[in-house]
């Protein structure tokens, strides 16, 4: 076992965490929709140690809506700043001032119910889209290193200036691509480069990612595909492309799933009336709304009102 997994293993363990002060503690648990947990702890030692991920998917063949997929990430060398101004400074967690140096632990809990929208009307076509449908039908446990592109996300989640309902929103887009980049330790074989050979310039994917930026900025007050590919100066068809080559999902999709998760948090975590959600959403009747919404997540919005 390595030292990597003994920690991962240790930080989740009920009988450590008296031991270990909690610095930082963020949570969701909104039925149906993303469930994790972000906790920081004091790491009284210097820890040396590479840093660990695992996924593991629970499979159910008897009830299968207890099928789900479970990410965990344990990373360390990272440091705590109770300064609340501090998560508008350009330092990432590592390079950070602060005094209080953290192991991290990260858990995320996406339910089938939650993953069936991106499979339900998709053709199969590899492993990962096997385990997303729940078609993979053995119980399995991966680790994996904790690669750039995955720490920079964590990073992200630490470290934002974003507070009440766009952080909600922030918080689940970041969730996501996480689960994107996680799925990909599926796949053995090295993939090389980029289907659309456009993606291997740098600026072209800064473009598409501001692209998803703008999205999320208007899940209020939806934008065309061609306004967006102005704000991005690009060419609507290679916005199309990159994004789904870089997302895994179209611009439509992503920008329905993204309102529609917003709309949970608005209703069960703030507890808005179906009516003020739907105002907020930018949709033109509640009629609208709770179709689009029933059509997401087999619920009506009410349902979700405490």
């Amino acid at each position: 076992m390595t030292e990597a997994t003994s920690i991962l293993k240790l930080a989740h363990r009920a009988g450590i965490e008296p031991s270990m002060d909690v610095l930082y503690h963020k949570e969701q648990q909104i039925p149906g929709s993303i469930n994790y947990n972000i906790n920081r702890y004091y790491a009284q030692h210097e820890w040396v140690s590479d840093e660990a991920g695992m996924m593991h998917y629970h499979y159910d063949m008897v009830t299968p809506s207890n099928n789900y997929i479970e990410l965990r990430f344990c990373v360390t060398g990272n440091k705590y700043c109770y300064d609340r101004s501090c998560a508008g400074c350009k330092d990432k967690p590592t390079d950070c001032s602060g005094k209080q140096p953290t192991i991290d632990v990260f858990n995320f809990h996406f339910s089938s119910s939650f993953l069936s929208q991106f499979t339900s009307n998709t053709k199969l076509k590899n492993k990962k889209d096997e385990v997303l449908a729940f078609k993979h039908t053995e119980t399995f446990t991966k680790l994996f290193p904790i690669c750039s592109k995955k720490r920079n996300v964590l990073d992200a989640l630490l470290n934002h200036s974003y507070s009440g309902a766009l952080e909600n929103i922030y918080i689940n887009a970041k969730i996501q691509e996480l689960l994107l980049f996680s799925l990909d330790c599926l796949v053995e074989e090295k993939q090389e480069g980029f289907n659309c050979k456009f993606l291997e310039d740098e600026r072209s994917r800064e473009g598409i990612y501001k692209a998803r930026e703008i999205l999320l900025q208007h899940i209020g007050n939806p934008i065309t595909i061609k306004e967006l590919s102005r704000k991005v100066a690009m060419n609507e068809c290679y916005v199309k492309q990159g994004f789904r080559e870089l997302f895994g999902t179209t611009i439509f999709d992503f920008f329905q799933q993204q309102r529609m998760e917003h709309g949970k948090y608005l209703l069960y975590e703030k507890g808005l009336s179906v009516t003020d959600v739907s105002e907020a959403l930018g949709y033109s009747s509640i009629s609208h709304f709770s179709a689009a919404f029933k059509k997401h997540t087999g619920l009506k919005p009410c349902e979700l009102l405490k």
